[in-house]
């Protein structure tokens, strides 16, 4: 019989970097998710919009977050899941998601931790912030 190792706050989940936001990345999410805002895929209405280019769906940088938390736990696990977004995510920005364990708590009887999301561009800009509680297996 294997144990689990516990997990305390401050521990770290290993960090999900992405390659640099491209348009074809924007065209296969938007096709993906049936976000066809032409904000996020056509530059004429974007800089009609008074932006310089085409940028990132904010979902799609969330989705990011889920992917990390579920290449760490199975998505039954995932009890809840909370963003803010706090920056448009221009193409070009090399993504990187984080998590850390801010709390461990025991919900009927299950063991859980709630985690601190972020996401970053190359710069250290924050482009969305969340929580999640996730369920951990008993050991």
């Amino acid at each position: 019989m294997t144990s689990v190792t516990p997990i305390a706050a401050g521990t770290e989940l290993p960090a999900l970097k992405l390659p640099p936001v491209d348009r074809r990345t924007l065209a296969l999410f938007a096709g993906a998710s049936g976000d066809h805002n032409p904000i996020h895929i056509d530059l004429d209405f974007a800089r009609a919009a008074g932006m310089p280019d085409v940028f990132s769906q904010g979902m799609l940088v969330m989705a990011w977050l889920g992917r990390l938390l579920t290449q760490w736990q199975p998505q039954a696990q995932l009890r809840q899941f909370t963003a803010r977004f706090q920056g448009i995510t221009h193409l070009g920005n090399a993504i990187t998601c984080s998590a850390q364990v801010t709390e461990t708590l025991t919900v009927d009887g299950e063991p859980r931790v709630k985690l601190l999301l972020r996401s970053v561009n190359q710069y250290g800009e924050t482009k969305i912030a969340g929580e999640a509680i996730v369920a951990l297996p008993n050991s």
